[in-house]
């Protein structure tokens, strides 16, 4: 299988990353000089991952706009949301019900050899109680100024609905305004290509600074957990790789091989919103309909985190095995309900989860610090859980674009290179309702 340079250099990276902190470790004299390396070092992920922020707020609003312009109407917009969100809803309580079998199945908590914290124990996680009331008055931007200075990409998500549809209402008086719109969409995945050959440094300065401080040894220590939480991530890939060859057929392979490089980006650097300019452009590639694929992707990373829901009931139920609570079955599926609302809208950055379960501990009365027992190894857990939350998004944007009629056939190499080198299009981008 040919490798795209920037997939190997991010290998790459990653590998000279293990061995630069295994051996920073070694040879550091005291902790010191290894807690100076990794604030030193983190410089370079903490600036990919700011630029990273910088181009998603007028990349999510353009490419959003824009397609939903194209769509020409409500009722379209309507339809398509409607097919959207059906599938995040399904997708949704698969992974959170996989979640739940897994670690049932599993018992990665039950007889632990660890020390449990004390209940009394800080975990430094905001566990502030998340309501419905909360999450709508959050969903609905009282400033687009402020949601897209903060990254708030639901809200994001919400304005440029209203401000596509509107232009699209509009006609031919809104051509310009969605013509501007469509040029500044190709001018930012151009800036994406920009951020994205500073990646491999990235991932490089994380790999190297997890492995200093934590060293190779919480491998091990945590090694059998980390495991069947990778065994479960597995199962659950084999499970959303089905549901989309029942749309696919054979072709989910193929999506599975475009978008392995920003799923290793997300990997990488632990960042399902890393991936998202990757995403978006090899969704693209595939033959997903620009305008299907800017209107999913983007709602998918406030409802469609498929790793990310997973980890949330694997994890609070690891935590209550540990603690040696147990919850019954109405105990469970109410967790599973509860998660189903309180996961939506979570970020697609790092750390997000922990945020989700501190809450859904306080609901079950398992000791909030019971949390501490995962932030050691919770880097090398949420590599996973981003790649996932980005097979996910890819499969519910190439589904919904099957459903309208808009997946094309997969661009050739060939057709690629011409599409990354050419000027901005010339052909109108507004269609006539």
């Amino acid at each position: 299988m040919k490798m795209n340079k920037l997939t190997a250099a991010i290998l790459i990276s990653m590998l000279l990353g293990i061995l630069v902190g295994h051996l920073v470790r070694a040879l550091a004299p005291d902790a010191a000089t290894i807690t100076s390396f990794t604030a030193n070092i983190t410089i370079l992920t903490d600036i990919f991952l700011r630029l990273i922020k910088m181009i998603i707020a007028p990349l999510v609003f353009s490419t959003l706009t824009v397609g939903i312009a194209k769509m020409g109407d409500s009722k379209t917009v309507g339809r398509i949301g409607a097919k959207t969100m059906g599938w995040f809803l399904t997708a949704s309580l698969i992974s959170l019900s996989l979640g739940l079998i897994m670690v049932t199945l599993l018992q990665p908590g039950v007889g632990l050899a660890l020390s449990v914290p004390d209940t009394a124990a800080s975990s430094g996680i905001s566990a502030g109680a998340i309501t419905l009331k909360d999450f709508v008055t959050h969903a609905i931007p009282k400033s687009v100024v402020e949601a897209m200075a903060n990254n708030e990409i639901l809200q994001i998500v919400v304005f440029s609905l209203f401000f596509g549809l509107a232009a699209a209402s509009l006609g031919d008086k809104a051509k310009p305004v969605v013509k501007l719109m469509s040029a500044t969409a190709d001018i930012m995945l151009k800036v994406t290509g920009f951020v994205m050959a500073f990646a491999p440094l990235a991932v490089f300065a994380a790999i190297a600074a997890m492995v200093a401080k934590e060293g190779m040894g919480i491998l091990s220590t945590y090694g059998t957990f980390m495991a069947q939480f990778y065994l479960s991530i597995g199962v659950l890939w084999f499970v959303l790789l089905g549901m989309g060859a029942l749309f696919l057929g054979g072709r989910v392979l193929r999506l599975l091989k475009s978008i392995r490089e920003p799923a290793l980006l997300a990997f990488s650097t632990a960042s399902s919103e890393a991936a998202y300019p990757k995403t978006l452009e090899r969704l693209e590639h595939f033959g997903c309909s620009k305008r299907i694929a800017s209107f999913v992707l983007p709602m998918g990373y406030s409802f469609n985190l498929d790793g990310s829901m997973m980890y949330c009931t694997f994890a609070t139920l690891f935590i209550a095995q540990a603690y040696g609570i147990d919850l019954s079955f109405g105990q469970q599926i109410t967790m599973l309900l509860l998660l189903m609302v309180t996961s939506k809208g979570m970020a697609g950055v790092p750390r997000a989860s922990l945020v989700v379960i501190a809450a859904t501990l306080s609901q079950f009365h398992i000791p909030e610090a019971g949390i501490l027992l995962l932030l050691g190894i919770d880097h090398f857990l949420d590599m996973g859980r981003s790649a996932t939350n980005v097979l996910g998004n890819a499969i519910a944007a190439a589904v919904v674009a099957r459903s309208e009629g808009a997946l094309g056939e997969e661009l050739s190499e060939e057709e690629i290179l011409a599409l990354s080198s050419q000027a901005l299009p010339a052909e109108p981008v507004l269609e006539q309702a």
